[in-house]
Order: C-alpha cells, then structure tokens, then sequence
C-alpha cells in the first residue's frame, strides 16, 4: 500500500513499510507509536495497516470478520466497506491475523504469521 494511506488519523508511513504478504506470513518492519490517534486509544506500541482485497467465491466485505488473536479487546470485527483495518500487535510471536469468511459453504478461518515482523523505535 501507498505510505499515504491513512489509518484513522495515522499514515501508513507513520507505522509500518515495507509490508508484504506471501503465502499465510506477513514480513515488514512496524515503528512504535508513542502518539497519535490509535495510541489515545489502544496506548502506545506497534501498529500494522491492512488492506483485505481476496474474498472466497461469491463474498464481499460484508462477509467477513478480521482480528488479531489472541486479541488486545476488540476481538474479530466486521470488515468496514474500505476493507481496511488496523491492528495492534502486542507479541509477534503469539499473535496471528485472523480473518474469517462466512458464506453459504460455511466458515473459513485463515491465520497470517506475523512472527516475521521486525519492530523498531524511531
């Protein structure tokens, strides 16, 4: 994504580059927050931005519910129609991005990697 997308009051640039998703694995590098919008709410830390853009056959946005687990409060939430979200990332190595797809078919459950992240203080 552009680093001038903007994440409820803070640009992509602000908290993360170099994202990549392959496979179920996330990769970048996050910079910690120390202010700002996202930390007046969930407090300082790391961020990472998210555009959901591959749906199973037949679903939209509507459909779907995106979270980390475990979660920090909000649990799996339904995907906004900009299909952005932005989660907080509170220990890499145990917390997953979760995104789940209800259809007709049932559900699907799939868990991204995010040990892979590097965190820096800038």
């Amino acid at each position: 994504m552009d680093g001038s997308t903007d994440f409820w009051g803070t640009l992509a640039s602000d908290i993360q580059s170099g994202i990549t998703v392959t496979g179920q694995r996330i990769t970048g590098t996050l910079k910690k927050l120390t202010s700002g919008s996202l930390v007046d709410v969930w407090g300082e830390g790391y961020f990472i931005g998210l555009i959901f853009s591959h749906f199973s056959e037949g679903l939209t946005y509507a459909d779907v519910r995106v979270g980390m687990t475990p979660t920090e409060g909000s649990g799996l939430v339904h995907l906004d129609p900009d299909c952005m979200a932005v989660f907080k990332v509170t220990d890499k190595n145990v917390q997953k991005v979760t995104v789940e797809q209800t259809g007709e078919d049932g559900k699907r459950t799939d868990f991204y990697d995010v040990s892979g992240l590097t965190l820096v203080e800038e």
